[in-house]
């Protein structure tokens, strides 16, 4: 299990507690955190799962491949630094305490 804080557009804080080897996006959707879409299932195909991971962050977790980052171009809002999808990010023990804000709409 890994800790996560996902924090909406308008501050709204949720902490959760989710299981290792979920994606970050399957945190978001089984409980109910709103702002997370995630309309593909999490197959890395809509960018609707969208987030921007909290600057401490960004260099903590596995680079981007090419197929999410091209994905990202169609994001709302892309950040170049600390836009990613939180389908393609897996669920660890070196993730606990990760935070992610979400942004003010998906696509």
């Amino acid at each position: 299990m890994a800790r996560i804080t996902y924090i909406e557009h308008n501050g709204t804080e949720h902490v959760l507690e989710v299981a290792t080897g979920l994606t970050v996006m399957e945190g978001a959707r089984d409980n109910g955190v709103p702002g997370i879409e995630a309309d593909c299932g999490g197959a890395c195909a809509c960018s609707t799962c969208h987030c921007y991971v909290d600057a401490a962050w960004v260099d903590r977790l596995p680079p981007k491949d090419p197929m999410e980052a091209d994905m990202l171009d169609f994001a709302w809002a892309p950040d170049p630094v600390k836009s990613r999808l939180t389908c393609q990010i897996r669920v660890s023990d070196e993730i606990d305490g990760l935070v992610v804000h979400l942004p003010e709409r998906q696509i």
